[in-house]
């Protein structure tokens, strides 16, 4: 059996960006995460502790978005090593972090990043 917890549309309002206005005044940014975990004894349990809290995980998103970055590839890197470090039961990640309306001269409403990654994965170790 396979789990995973969602957290879905994040709203954030930060201040990543290379142009300094993005800097200055921030933008707002969606994240969509989904996080591979096994939450069986949850399921018989009903406790919190035997899972991964979304409400923890909230936490620490709000944290890391409200550090200042230029790239959201940055962000997203920091995020996924804070996940791995605070949720030791977290086996995979699969995130997406998107910049609304990004300062690019182009009819768009988002830009960003996704990224999935398994606790085993070369990078991640480091």
């Amino acid at each position: 059996m396979t789990h995973y917890i969602l957290l879905q549309n994040l709203h954030f309002h930060a201040f990543h960006g290379v142009a300094p206005q993005e800097q200055l005044v921030g933008n707002d940014f969606v994240i969509n995460l989904r996080l591979g975990t096994d939450f069986s004894l949850a399921m018989q349990s009903d406790e919190v502790g035997d899972t991964v809290s979304y409400a923890e995980v909230f936490a620490a998103l709000r944290e890391e978005m409200n550090t200042p970055s230029k790239l959201l590839e940055h962000v997203a890197g920091r995020i996924m090593a804070r996940l791995y470090r605070d949720f030791p039961t977290i086996s995979s990640i699969e995130l997406t972090l998107l910049k609304r309306n990004p300062p690019m001269n182009a009819d768009i409403d988002a830009a960003g990043v996704e990224l999935h990654t398994t606790r085993t994965d070369r990078f991640v170790q480091k």
